[in-house]
C-alpha cells in the first residue's frame, strides 16, 4: 500500500512547485489564481484504486478550493471544485486544451466557517466525490489511457488542516 500524507503546516505554499504546476500545464487547461498546496506523482497512474482526502475549512464564498488529477500530457483528466458561492460541486475534464461539459451536483454538504472532509476515488468507470461522507458526484472517465493520468494537484486559497493521497477508498 502507497499512502502519502501531508498534515497541517508542511501544507503551506511552495513557490518552486506552484511555478512548476505553471510549466507543466503548458497553459493550455488552466490558470489558476489558487496557490498549489499539495502535489503527488505515481508513475504507475492515479487512476482506478487511488484515494484522496482532503480536510480544510473554507471561510470565503470566493470559490477558493480545487482538485486536479492531471496527465503526462498537461491535460486535466478531472477537475472538481466545490462552489460555496452557488453551493454546488462542479466537475470537469479539459483536454488538448478545451474544457468539456460541466457536471454540476447541487448535493452539498459543506457549510462556511466549518471544516469539511473532501474525498476522491477513482474506479474503472470514474471518480466518485464524497464530502462529509456523503456521496455527491460521480463523473465518468474522459481521458485514455488511464495510467497517464499520474499526477494529482490540491489548490487552495486557504490553509488545509490535511491531505492523504492512499491505495484504495476509505468507503465502501
Amino acid at each position: 500500500m502507497r499512502d502519502l500524507t501531508l498534515q497541517g503546516e508542511r501544507a503551506d505554499y511552495d513557490r518552486d512547485i506552484a511555478e512548476s504546476a505553471k510549466l507543466l500545464s503548458g497553459g493550455r487547461c488552466w490558470s489558476s489564481p489558487l496557490l498549489l498546496k499539495f502535489e503527488a506523482f505515481c508513475s504507475g497512474g492515479l487512476v482506478h484504486g487511488w484515494s484522496l482526502q482532503v480536510q480544510g475549512q473554507e471561510d470565503s464564498a470566493e470559490d477558493k478550493f480545487e482538485i486536479n488529477f492531471v496527465a503526462e500530457s498537461g491535460d486535466i483528466a478531472f477537475h472538481v471544485k466545490p462552489r460555496f458561492s452557488s453551493s454546488t460541486v462542479v466537475a470537469n475534464a479539459c483536454q488538448g486544451g478545451h474544457w468539456g461539459p460541466e457536471e454540476v451536483s447541487s448535493v452539498f454538504p459543506l457549510a462556511l466557517g466549518e471544516p469539511f472532509e473532501l474525498e476522491v476515488h477513482s474506479d474503472v468507470a470514474g471518480f466518485h466525490v464524497q464530502a462529509q461522507a456523503l456521496p455527491v458526484l460521480w463523473f465518468p472517465h474522459r481521458h485514455w489511457p488511464l495510467a497517464e493520468v499520474t499526477r494529482v494537484q490540491v489548490l487552495s486559497g486557504n490553509c488545509l488542516a490535511g491531505v492523504q493521497l492512499s491505495k484504495g477508498p476509505s468507503w465502501g
